[in-house]
C-alpha cells in the first residue's frame, strides 16, 4: 500500500518525477524545453512551494501562473491536446507514487488549474486583455 502525501518531501517527489516525465514527453516536452526554456533549477522550487501552498495551505508561492501562460501562449498554441496531457502525466504520476485523501485532493486541484488556464487562455474575455509581448 502506498502512503499519502504528508510533507514537503512528498511535494518534491512527485514534482520531480511529474516533470521527468514532463520533459520527455513527446506531446507536450518541446513546449518546456525548446519554447519556454524552462531552467529546471529555477523552475522546480518554485513547483514545490506552488503545490506545498495547495495542498497545505502554506504561503509560499510567489507568481502568477496565469500571465506566464498567457505569454507562453502567444509563442506556442496551448490547446487541449496540451493540457490533457499535462493532466494525464500529472495524475499518472500521483498515482505512481501515492494513495489516500490528499493524493486524491491534489489530482482534483491539478485538474482545476489546468482546466481554468485553458478556459483563461482561449475566453472571449481573454482577448480584452492587455498582455505584453513576449521580448
Amino acid at each position: 500500500m502506498k502512503k499519502d502525501i504528508e510533507e514537503k518531501e512528498d511535494v518534491i517527489k512527485f514534482v520531480n518525477t511529474f516533470y521527468k516525465k514532463v520533459e520527455t514527453d513527446p506531446i507536450i516536452g518541446y513546449i518546456f524545453t525548446d519554447i519556454a526554456k524552462v531552467n529546471w533549477q529555477y523552475h522546480l522550487p518554485k513547483m514545490y512551494d506552488f503545490w506545498e501552498s495547495i495542498l497545505f495551505g502554506k504561503a509560499l508561492f510567489k507568481g502568477n501562473p496565469m500571465e506566464v501562460h498567457f505569454k507562453l501562449n502567444q509563442k506556442q498554441s496551448l490547446g487541449l491536446e496540451e493540457f490533457n496531457r499535462w493532466k494525464e502525466l500529472f495524475f499518472e504520476t500521483i498515482d505512481e507514487l501515492f494513495e489516500g485523501e490528499l493524493a486524491t485532493e491534489v489530482k482534483k486541484k491539478a485538474g482545476s488549474i489546468a482546466d481554468l488556464m485553458h478556459f483563461k487562455i482561449h475566453s472571449s474575455a481573454h482577448t480584452q486583455i492587455k498582455v505584453k509581448p513576449i521580448e
